[in-house]
């Protein structure tokens, strides 16, 4: 990719996006992006985020929001950060993975890359019983496009940061660390690759 270019990343999701519960005020998106921007200079990253929204909230406002935040001549892409709001509107595991396939496809028709974040486990067992049936589907409508999708749920799952961070927190969001475990993860699974370029820093 040529370094002249400017690339747009819109992403959509949660309070995760915003970074909620983080004393940094840095959250995954911009520990990802300060890690990206040594190898991509003229990155651009716009975090989108709305709180307590389900996947048909999701699919309302995604290529609409985005696309304002895209350039004519750039090289335009999305990420997808999925959560657990299906669980609190009641919308079935079906319903949802329809949902995010109509994101998906509307972006390929679009010619907009896309990286998927499928959603992270929380501290409630029967609650992560479900986000486990959201995660499995939601990564099978994006394998099945050939888009990268990061699993969060699974590594996450017995983390014992992680669970302490949203044990604690009131509104159940991890903090530091925790964000720093789902930067680990998106920048180690694929994120370069979708940029087509190298991690500059190496294992720094």
């Amino acid at each position: 990719m040529s370094s002249d270019v400017t690339t747009t990343i819109a992403v959509v999701g949660g309070p995760l996006v915003a970074g909620h519960g983080d004393g940094r005020g840095l959250g995954w998106v911009g520990r990802v992006t300060a890690r990206t921007l040594p190898s991509l200079p003229e990155l651009k990253v716009y975090p989108l985020a709305v709180p307590a929204e389900d996947s048909a909230g999701l699919h309302g406002r995604t290529i609409a929001e985005a696309s304002l935040r895209f350039t004519r001549e750039g090289d335009n892409r999305l990420v997808l950060a999925l959560g657990s709001g299906d669980l609190d509107s009641g919308r079935s595991v079906a319903r949802a993975r329809l949902d995010v396939a109509n994101i998906l496809d509307e972006a390929l028709a679009r010619k907009v890359s896309t990286f998927v974040l499928g959603p992270p486990p929380e501290h409630d067992g029967d609650r992560n019983r479900r986000i486990a049936e959201l995660n499995a589907s939601f990564s099978d409508v994006a394998k099945r496009r050939g888009i990268t999708y990061v699993d969060t749920f699974t590594p996450l799952l017995g983390h014992p940061v992680w669970q302490r961070e949203v044990a604690s927190s009131r509104d159940h969001l991890p903090a530091q660390e925790g964000y720093g475990l789902l930067a680990w993860l998106v920048l180690h699974r694929g994120w370069f690759n979708w940029l087509g370029v190298q991690d500059v820093l190496g294992d720094s």
